[in-house]
């Protein structure tokens, strides 16, 4: 198929390629850019399959609302909250149900709640580990000798479970740091980096020489962390009252014709002054810029003509694959008064999920009266074998897993599953050094910007702020060239 080249017509034209949140939002940030600044631009955004937004999907069935992917992003994160807002979404916008805000782990095959005011990984008060059932006294103990274990001063990167264990003990890593870190990157933490996912407690024990130090006095500046809070600080956790896909929906409404699905693009070339955008099947497209929010594993294959060093870099990036089995319950078929909206599941508990949650206990206008929303998460890096489960077969493990857990015996009215195939990327030792040179290659590459998951943040404000800066990038750039 031959197409004129950009050149020969007023409009300048830039292809996004990737449907995700990452791509809409950049798709969206060109043309509120272009209008801005009253530029002629044409933008297209090509997703390769019928589903936008990736992993944000919500189904809305029988008056339940399930997600598929993630149900919440951080507000101490401006950028989802403030595309929510320009989107006309912020009377949608909705906090944690602030009685169940608080996480429970699995010890010996009970719930057993995090200690108050513990993050993540460290605590900011010794009073409720002292109380709590979560650990050993020789584990309690360990954790209270956190300040007074001398800083690492090498600078050198270090994996989750070499941070939290000099620092915090064994205890802490396997009753904790791990299942909470396991929730949001499916992950290996023996691989994690510490520096690329959870910086902020590597700079308390820079600043600090202690990350309990460092929580108590985050906590001081703040006022006081909210009574219940455990695990995160749920409180600052916020949904959208249709559900999360609210927002992926809302933006491909606003773009229409921008949006052409089920367009899988095989490899991108620089031809001049232009790209050449080669699709499955031979067709061509140019266009005079290229906004690549892509897994990394795909851009990789897409820029092996381009730029064979970068694609290498790329491709190296791992992945994990992961489900989430949504289950609908009566109300009535829990043996007791729930607490609590979610529970973690440590690998050394040997389970098959990684966590449960209870989606209406988490957040308002998730299941009807008398119901229950709930939801599981399997795979990832260390129980990736359950992938192999059939639909099926899932979830009747997590039927297992909740009986076992929660008490509940009863068949769930409906179950549904959602597969996601290589969606986590996983930050591993050397992954900021990684995406330093990438980033490093990919400007050097004209009219050219990557954005996405890969690269320096997995969550769902991180992704919309790497989409806009692709997009404000690409702006300059096409400027500059006028």
């Amino acid at each position: 198929m031959f197409t004129a080249t950009p050149a020969e017509s007023k409009a300048r034209r830039v292809i996004v390629i990737g449907g995700g949140i990452t791509g809409l939002a950049a798709t969206y940030r060109l043309r509120q850019l272009a209008a801005a600044r009253e530029k002629l631009l044409e933008v297209t955004l090509l997703e390769r399959s019928e589903h936008l937004g990736g992993a944000l999907e919500s189904i809305r069935r029988h008056g339940f609302i399930f997600e598929t992917g993630a149900d919440s992003f951080l507000a101490e994160k401006p950028e989802a909250r403030e595309l929510a807002t320009r989107l006309g979404l912020e009377s949608e916008l909705i906090p944690t149900r602030a009685e169940f805000r608080r996480t429970m782990v699995v010890r010996a095959g009970r719930l057993v709640e995090v200690p108050e005011g513990f993050s993540l990984m460290a605590p900011a008060r010794l009073g409720p580990i002292l109380l709590s059932e979560l650990f050993s006294p020789l584990g309690k103990l360990r954790i209270a000798l956190e300040p007074f274990i001398p800083a690492r001063r090498d600078g050198g990167e270090e994996s989750l479970a070499s941070f939290v264990t000099r620092r915090l003990g064994r205890e802490v890593l396997d009753r904790v740091a791990q299942p909470l870190a396991g929730g949001i990157y499916t992950a290996d933490p023996k691989r994690l980096s510490i520096t690329a996912t959870m910086p902020r407690f590597v700079e308390m024990e820079r600043r600090y020489g202690s990350v309990c130090r460092g929580l108590r006095a985050v906590e001081r500046a703040r006022g006081a962390t909210a009574k219940g809070d455990s695990g995160a600080r749920w409180s600052l956790f916020l949904s959208l009252r249709s559900g999360l896909g609210t927002l992926p929906e809302t933006l491909a409404a606003k773009l229409g014709g921008t949006i052409r699905s089920a367009s899988e693009v095989r490899s991108i070339q620089r031809e001049g002054d232009f790209w050449r955008v080669h699709f499955e099947g031979g067709a061509s497209e140019v266009a005079d810029a290229v906004v690549c929010a892509a897994p990394a594993f795909a851009a990789a294959s897409m820029l092996g003509a381009t730029n064979e060093r970068l694609a290498k870099l790329l491709d190296e990036i791992s992945y994990a694959s992961a489900a989430v089995v949504n289950l609908a319950f009566r109300e009535r078929d829990f043996p007791s008064r729930l607490q609590s909206f979610g529970f973690v599941v440590p690998i050394v508990e040997r389970r098959q999920i990684i966590a449960g949650s209870l989606s209406s206990l988490k957040f308002e206008n998730r299941a009807p009266a008398g119901f229950v929303a709930a939801r599981a998460f399997v795979g990832g890096v260390l129980q990736n074998e359950m992938m192999n489960l059939s639909d099926d077969d899932m979830i009747a493990a997590v039927r297992e897993e909740f009986r076992a857990l929660v008490g509940i015996t009863a068949a769930p009215q409906f179950a549904i599953v959602r597969r996601w195939p290589d969606s986590m990327p996983q930050y591993v030792v050397g992954h900021l050094a990684r995406v330093t040179e990438i980033e490093r290659l990919a400007a050097e590459i004209p009219a050219f910007a990557l954005a996405g998951a890969a690269y320096r943040g997995v969550g769902i404000p991180d992704c919309i702020r790497g989409g806009q800066a692709a997009a404000e990038k690409i702006i300059t750039q096409l400027s500059a060239d006028r």
